[in-house]
């Protein structure tokens, strides 16, 4: 069939688009949006062979054409380019090294690199909902003015052709709180690549507290709701830890090493021992030296007995941290790494941490984590001082091992 560029119509070709040599088969106005075309032959950007089948047109010309002649752009996937996002690609495995440099800077001054999202992004959290990179970017500057947002990413993997999912924490602290209460949420994120621009199209979160991820979830909203909790954590220095996983009955934390000051206690939640240990930092020690008050006092219950402990300035180490003068007061590093703990405000009573214990216990081993004997009551405040309401408790359980997947 022999063609007269003459009564070629204006066509929209974009990246990755095939020329099409064709005709449409049922006689249809080639310039109309109903129009259909059979290729016969093609050749464009990817080199695509030949191939054969119907595809709807994308014509911007609005000439009357016979169905007799015309080259225009066909809306038919290109072989070539499908290939390029499959699984294991050099091209997907690119991708994967731009998200792992470039997610990192979503809350800060840098800023994701927007030029490697199309212009419509669909993206959807349990309670968020945004269909173009406009709303997309303006989600990300709203959760930064209001709620000073920290993003953690983990780790990253292909999931699917064209598909990267990964796993996160997210704290942010509401600006407009008083009592500047934690939100902590983890999970992952399946990010779809599409294959005609090469650019991110379509971002979905999935939340581990909940099991409605649907948007709108009525469960996620009361998770957000449930962590506003009243409690006042004191400006001093906290062992350090990192959030893995929170779930709707506990988080999983990473501890860094920290040394305590120990001495025997029968009270779980009782002060019995505190001046004993209080008295070492604050200059009842070998050298006299006067140590920086530190945050939270735990109680630790272990087969029958309990010890309450102090924590020791971070910067400490045991082979030179001053020893102390009394007989009661033991030193030592704490360096077990993963624990599950729950957090909660008000007065603590016996009853009280019993059954928190037992419910965070029961929790972890129905997840399939395996818990260690005994459990520490950690208390960030002091008793005489902070009003109970406002007290924040929790009880940690360490755990044997833990292993975090996307």
């Amino acid at each position: 069939m022999a063609l007269s560029p003459a009564i070629v119509p204006s066509c929209s070709l974009a990246p990755n688009k095939s020329v099409v040599l064709g005709f449409a088969p049922d006689g249809s106005s080639l310039g109309s949006s109903t129009a259909r075309v059979s290729i016969v032959s093609a050749s464009g950007n990817g080199g695509i062979p030949m191939r054969s089948g119907s595809f709807p047109l994308r014509c911007t010309g609005s000439s009357m054409i016979s169905r007799k002649h015309v080259i225009c752009s066909a809306m038919a996937p290109a072989a070539s380019t499908e290939a390029e996002y499959a699984m294991g690609s050099p091209k997907m495995k690119e991708l994967m090294a731009f998200l792992e440099k470039d997610l990192p800077h979503l809350f800060d001054d840098q800023g994701i690199d927007k030029n490697m999202y199309d212009e419509k992004v669909d993206f959807v959290d349990p309670i968020t909902k945004y269909n173009s990179l406009g709303g997309y970017l303006f989600n990300i500057q709203m959760l930064r003015r209001l709620f000073e947002p920290i993003f953690e990413l983990h780790s990253l993997k292909q999931t699917g052709p064209t598909e990267i999912t990964t796993r996160w924490t997210m704290t942010m602290t509401p600006v407009i709180l008083p009592w500047r209460p934690q939100l902590i949420f983890t999970g992952t994120s399946v990010m779809t690549v599409n294959p005609e621009t090469g650019r991110f199209n379509s971002h979905v979160d999935f939340w581990d507290s909940i099991k409605n991820n649907d948007y709108f979830s009525i469960e996620a909203l009361q998770d957000v709701l449930g962590q506003l909790q009243i409690y006042k954590t004191p400006d001093l220095e906290t062992p350090k830890y990192r959030v893995l996983k929170r779930t709707g009955a506990y988080e999983v934390r990473q501890y860094e090493q920290f040394l305590v000051a120990e001495t025997p206690s029968d009270e779980l939640v009782g002060n019995k021992g505190f001046n004993e240990v209080a008295g070492y930092l604050f200059g009842k020690n070998t050298t006299g030296e006067k140590m920086k008050m530190t945050t939270p006092v735990f109680n630790m219950s272990a087969g029958e007995g309990s010890q309450l402990q102090f924590v020791l300035p971070l910067k400490s180490e045991l082979s030179t941290v001053p020893g102390p003068l009394s007989e009661q007061v033991k030193l030592r590093a704490v360096d077990k790494t993963f624990a599950a703990a729950v957090k909660f405000n008000g007065q603590t009573t016996q009853e009280l941490i019993l059954e928190k214990e037992s419910k965070l216990r029961a929790a972890v081993i129905s997840n399939g984590l395996q818990p260690e004997e005994g459990y520490l009551l950690a208390r960030y405040n002091d008793p005489g001082r902070t009003k109970p309401f406002m007290r924040r408790n929790e009880v940690i359980i360490w755990l044997k091992d833990f292993s975090l997947e996307v």
